[in-house]
């Protein structure tokens, strides 16, 4: 197969949970159009059914890539390639926007990319016009979202060393359930951030789980357990505001100490990292970025946050690590594997990829 060299813009696809997205890149990654619908039916229902889920896609998807060529101006025909996630991820949502752009590939007789989802969150932080400095490799990534939480070692493309992770919940998963306790509802990461504002944050005593402990894996279970506890004495009864909003502080405080410690402990474990970088929809968290920023501060390395569209499920990151990905074969001389055959894959760990030019 001959060296690919993307001359034409390139469609994406993110279907991995409840956001239907797609996005068309140049190829030096500039955007050209994007749509991102966020399902609302799964609210009632306390978080996401993933049948649902899927089923929104299967409906939504034609609309959306039609609407995005519609906001960029070009035809279909005029697609260079096209990219989508095929892990990991909700499996029924896999199939249907890794399915609908294979099928589009193979009608254009395109090239199609497989992505993988926390690669993609990853690289977003190096998208072209993010930040007024280029994000130079290696650094570290702290991936914080509903379903994941890890911190990664990001030493180049295909190039990911895992530092740690949760060995229970993810911390978005942790804001949920805590709010749920509280009665705000679902999702409930933004709805605690902002009760949280009303309350003290050293009000209520809570653990903050294997703070202080070698490596840098992550535990919410316990912390939620004791925020239960702290309820419990209210039996069936609301709780008073002020009482609720004390709670969340007092929460939201112990996981920006746990998430500062362990990404302290990250950055022990990679020298000579050139930046802190933080994605995923709890990034969005306006206290968690203060404590990391003000880690890297301690650190002496700039402290990365896309914006918040770019933390949260989007197709823009999707389309720019299929180019990342293209531009590294490039480099490395290397043929871009036709990924048509790839099977979505509800697990797919950073650590089983090979960066471009590397024995298989």
């Amino acid at each position: 197969m001959a060296i690919f060299s993307l001359t034409s813009p390139i469609l994406a696809i993110e279907t991995t949970c409840d956001e239907t997205a797609c996005a068309i890149l140049s190829p030096e990654g500039a955007i050209l159009a994007e749509t991102v619908h966020t399902q609302s039916g799964h609210a009632a229902l306390g978080g996401v059914v993933p049948e649902i889920a899927a089923r929104a896609h299967l409906a939504l998807l034609p609309d959306i890539v039609a609407e995005t060529l519609e906001k960029s101006g070009l035809a279909l025909a005029e697609i260079g390639a096209f990219a989508a996630c095929t892990g990991p991820g909700l499996i029924g949502g896999l199939i249907v926007g890794s399915n609908y752009a294979k099928g589009l590939a193979v009608a254009l007789d395109r090239p199609f990319l497989a992505v993988n989802h926390i690669e993609a969150h990853a690289l977003t932080a190096r998208l072209p016009g993010l930040f007024a400095h280029d994000i130079k490799f290696p650094y570290l990534l702290l991936l914080v979202s509903g379903g994941h939480c890890q911190c990664i070692a990001v030493k180049g493309i295909g190039d990911y060393e895992k530092l740690g992770g949760t060995i229970d919940d993810a911390a978005g998963e942790a804001f949920d359930k805590v709010a749920k306790m509280l009665g705000l509802g679902w999702p409930g990461g933004p709805a605690l951030e902002k009760l949280a504002r009303e309350g003290r944050s050293d009000a209520v005593a809570l653990p903050r789980p294997l703070m202080g402990r070698e490596g840098c894996d992550f535990s919410f279970s316990g912390l939620k357990t004791a925020v239960a506890r702290q309820i419990a004495p209210y039996g069936m009864e609301a709780l008073p505001r002020p009482v609720a909003a004390d709670i969340a502080a007092s929460f939201q405080r112990c996981v920006c100490d746990v998430m500062a410690d362990r990404a302290r402990h990250a950055l022990a474990l990679l020298p000579g990292a050139q930046s802190l970088v933080v994605a995923g929809g709890v990034a969005a968290n306006g206290a968690i970025r203060a404590a990391l920023e003000a880690l890297a501060g301690e650190a002496g390395i700039p402290f990365v946050a896309p914006p918040l569209r770019f933390c949260t499920d989007n197709a823009v990151m999707v389309g720019w690590a299929a180019l990342e990905m293209i531009r590294a074969c490039q480099d490395a001389g290397q043929a871009l594997e036709d990924g048509i055959p790839t099977a979505p894959r509800p697990r797919w760990p950073l650590t089983e990829m090979l960066p471009p030019g590397s024995a298989m």
